[in-house]
């Protein structure tokens, strides 16, 4: 048995900075509440881990963030990774809570493209998830961004002008190209604006590249959408298993007992720690053929 470690893996340069901005603004903050909206990233073990140090936070599901805001009268608000409109960044201000903006570099530049398209008299197809944070907070920047999930909502808009494409940056490549194809049959003039960030891509790729793997272990978690890509890439570029585990806790021996090649990623919200005691496990068991998980799972924000 052959355990592969895929690279890249762990956090991206986003999750970092986000988990240092909320970091150093609950330690300069011991006295006052500091609250977030939404999961920080999509990985439960990092929002635990900031609740360790004081972090509040405000969620439920099919709220908006604007939404989740009206249950915050005083104190911090930071804003996750995943980017927030201008509209809920004003409202905060309004209410008097000091704002922290802890969104992805990356999310930023798809909203000036976005906010300078507009400007421009144009109309934006934004390719995301419905419910996404991230789709949420792109399509809250106009009524003339519009949001497409899948090739059939393309077909329902008509009149668009001066058309830019674009996308959320934790989709799939392939996906995201077909989708695409289908915007350019109806606005051929369209200008095209690929923004999947490189930290996906190149998670992406790699696993696109794989060669005589039986199995693909995924750690993320289930919320996570650029994990959750990482395992339907797998299973697109043929290989014939993959799951996608939230620790080595969800590991199940049937999933790699009697497999020749195992190959171990994770999404780039998800602790190296995590993905590490995946993989060391794994290696231990083909050497020994013993199954015998950890009881305890401890993870640092950095």
């Amino acid at each position: 048995m052959e355990i592969i470690s895929v690279v890249p893996r762990g956090y991206c340069q986003g999750v970092v900075r986000a988990i240092q901005i909320a970091r150093k603004t609950a330690q300069d903050n011991p006295d006052t509440p500091v609250y977030m909206l939404g999961m920080i990233v999509h990985n439960q073990f990092v929002v635990d881990a900031c609740k360790a140090i004081g972090i509040r936070f405000v969620e439920e599901a099919g709220k908006t963030r604007s939404e989740l805001l009206d249950r915050i009268d005083s104190g911090i608000v930071i804003f996750t990774a995943h980017g927030i409109s201008d509209d809920v960044k004003e409202k905060a201000i309004r209410k008097g809570l000091k704002v922290v903006d802890a969104s992805c570099l990356d999310v930023i530049k798809t909203h000036d493209l976005v906010k300078q398209h507009i400007q421009q008299d144009g109309d934006v197809l934004y390719i995301g998830k419905k419910g996404h944070p991230e789709s949420e907070g792109t399509v809250s920047l106009s009524k003339r961004v519009h949001l497409i999930t899948s090739c059939e909502d393309i077909q329902r808009l008509d009149g668009l002008k001066n058309v830019l494409i674009t996308n959320q940056t934790t989709l799939s490549i392939l996906d995201t190209s077909a989708i695409i194809e289908e915007c350019l049959k109806k606005y051929p003039d369209a200008i095209v604006a690929k923004e999947i960030c490189n930290a996906t891509r190149v998670r992406q790729e790699a696993v696109m590249h794989l060669k005589d793997t039986d199995v693909l272990i995924v750690v993320g978690d289930a919320r996570s959408n650029n994990s959750n890509q990482l395992r339907k890439i797998a299973l697109a570029s043929g290989i014939k298993e993959a799951y996608l585990i939230d620790s080595i806790k969800d590991l199940k021996e049937e999933m790699v007992k009697e497999k020749n090649r195992i190959a171990v990623t994770s999404g780039s919200s998800t602790p190296n720690e995590l993905t590490q005691q995946v993989i060391t496990f794994l290696k231990q068991y083909a050497l020994n053929g013993k199954w015998d998980l950890p009881e305890d799972i401890t993870v640092r924000l950095l």
